[in-house]
């Protein structure tokens, strides 16, 4: 499936910004499952200077800054892409989690032994005991482990409600869990909480999900949105996707633009401005539009 992907940032700023320096994570990776055609960044005013590298986990960073006074900022990035349909392998074809997390912690190739990285706490997954109470029930013994998370994403699924209003990207894990709600990057964060403390690696994957209206509706402009998922490593088989949020393998219609440990690493703009007030708006469009073929 192919698609072309228009994210556009604006804020606008009650007082002047006399200088900024942004990270931007907006261009689409290349994967195995997902090439990228074309991906570019359109910045009003004008840049000093942009800088594109990659970083610690291989994701496309673009860094700029603006050293003009300012009261409005807008970042769109246009980017084409192509994803190819992934398989899932059967739930009994994987090894046991228990032999998953020894393989992890004791092999030696060096590429397995980089995945440790996400085993360990991160800034958005508090290992904290109730997340060990709540995933223990999808990792009982010699469970197989794609059988395993499989079952953690359908009980996230049926136990979570979504709620955009209830949280914001600072909400406590611990809040999450309480109340049973949250968005998209809440899900991902407590199921990949719920792995680590298993021993097991897992990672938080950003980009973009593709929406269908209601049947006889027409889409609307700027009805997609980011969204988040999580991957988990399987010995053997290598990282596989799994969508909390909406119960279902990623396929076709998730668009992947970066990956790390929690929302820290991938966080699709953050910066520093000096000035700007006190009252500052924030506006966000997202459209995701397949490409005839």
């Amino acid at each position: 499936m192919k698609y072309r992907v228009t994210h556009t940032t604006k804020y606008t700023y009650s007082e002047n910004v006399t200088l900024c320096h942004n990270i931007a994570h907006l261009l689409p990776r290349i994967t195995p499952s997902q090439s990228c055609q074309l991906s570019q960044l359109l910045i009003d005013p004008l840049p000093a200077n942009v800088n594109e590298w990659s970083d610690l986990f291989g994701n496309r960073r673009a860094s700029f800054s603006i050293q003009m006074p300012h009261k409005e900022l807008s970042v769109t990035a246009i980017s084409e892409v192509e994803v190819f349909s992934s398989t899932l392998p059967p739930g009994e074809t994987s090894i046991g989690w228990e032999q998953a997390v020894e393989y992890i912690n004791t092999t030696s190739d060096p590429d397995i032994i980089d995945n440790r990285l996400y085993v360990l706490e991160s800034d958005f997954t508090d290992f904290i005991m109730d997340v060990v109470s709540y995933s223990k029930p999808s990792f009982r013994k010699d469970r197989p482990l794609l059988d395993a998370v499989e079952n953690l994403m359908h009980r996230i699924h049926q136990d979570f409600k979504y709620d955009p209003g209830f949280s914001t990207i600072a909400t406590p894990l611990k809040e999450v869990l309480k109340h049973k709600k949250g968005v998209c990057q809440d899900f991902a964060h407590l199921a990949i909480t719920c792995l680590r403390m298993q021993g097991l690696a897992a990672r938080y994957v950003s980009g973009y999900l593709e929406t269908i209206p209601p049947q006889g509706k027409e889409k609307l402009v700027g009805a997609d949105a980011s969204h988040a998922w999580f991957s988990v490593y399987v010995p053997h088989l290598g990282w596989v996707d799994f969508d909390p949020t909406n119960a279902k393998i990623p396929k076709e219609q998730h668009i992947t633009v970066a990956w790390g440990r929690d929302y820290a690493d991938v966080a699709p703009l953050k910066g520093i401005i000096f000035g700007g007030g006190k009252k500052n708006r924030l506006d966000v469009s997202v459209d995701v539009e397949r490409i005839k073929t």
